[in-house]
C-alpha cells in the first residue's frame, strides 16, 4: 500500500514569480524521494507526490499547506488517495494503480465539492468519517494567515521546538508565539492528524 497526493497551487498564475512557492515546495517534495519517479510538477502548478507511508500522507498536506500559504499566500488545493500501486514507471505520472486513480478521481471533483483538502481510501468504512474530520479541519485551516502558516509550517518541519525555541526562530516573542499558536487552531489540527494517522494504522495492520 501507498499513498499518492495530486494537487495544484490555487490561483498561481497572479504571482509573476513563481520562486515564491516553488523552490521550497522542491525542497518538501525532495525529502520524499527523486524527481520524476517520487515526485513531479507539471503545467508549471500542477503536482503530483507518492507518499510510500500512508499514515504519513495528511501530515505532508498539511505541511505544503502551511508552506505555500506561508512562502506566498497561495493554497493547494490537494486529493490524497490511498492504496495499491500495481506498476512503477521512471516517471510518477506513467505509474498506476489503486492509490493513483482515487486520488486522482476525488482531485478531479474538488472543485464541484467546493474543497481544497479530500481524502479516498479503499475501506468504505472510514471514507465517511475522513471525510467529517477533514471538512471540520479546513474551517480552522483555511483561516490561516501568512503568519499562522508560518508557525504552523515551523512547528511540522520541526516538531522537537519547544514554544521558546519557535518564537526565536520566528523572531517574535513567546507570547506571539502563543498567539499564533491558538489563532491557527494547531492543537486541533494536529488532533485532526493523529486521528487519521491511527484509522489509516489500524487498516493497515487488517
Amino acid at each position: 500500500m501507498t499513498s499518492i497526493i495530486t494537487g495544484d497551487i490555487i490561483n498561481s498564475r497572479k504571482f509573476k514569480d513563481q520562486g515564491l512557492w516553488m523552490d521550497a515546495l522542491k525542497l518538501l517534495f525532495n525529502e520524499m524521494g527523486s524527481q520524476p519517479k517520487v515526485w513531479d510538477i507539471h503545467r508549471g502548478d500542477a503536482f503530483q507526490l507518492e507518499v510510500a507511508n500512508p499514515e504519513k500522507a495528511l501530515w505532508i498536506a498539511l505541511r505544503i499547506k502551511s508552506l505555500v500559504k506561508s512562502k506566498a499566500g497561495v493554497d493547494a488545493r490537494m486529493a490524497i488517495g490511498i492504496g495499491t500501486k500495481d506498476f512503477s514507471a521512471v516517471h510518477i505520472t506513467e505509474s498506476n494503480g489503486e492509490a493513483f486513480v482515487l486520488s486522482g478521481t476525488k482531485y478531479d471533483v474538488l472543485k464541484t465539492e467546493k474543497t481544497n483538502l479530500a481524502i479516498a481510501t479503499p475501506w468504505a468504512d472510514i471514507n465517511q468519517q475522513l471525510g467529517l474530520i477533514v471538512r471540520l479541519g479546513l474551517i480552522a485551516i483555511d483561516s490561516w494567515s501568512r503568519m499562522s502558516a508560518e508557525y504552523v509550517n515551523l512547528r511540522l518541519t520541526h516538531p522537537d521546538l519547544n514554544q521558546l525555541k519557535v518564537a526565536s526562530q520566528l523572531g517574535i516573542s513567546q507570547s506571539s508565539a502563543s498567539a499564533r499558536h491558538k489563532r491557527s487552531y494547531y492543537d486541533e489540527v494536529m488532533e485532526m492528524e493523529l486521528y487519521y494517522r491511527e484509522l489509516i494504522s489500524q487498516k493497515l495492520k487488517q
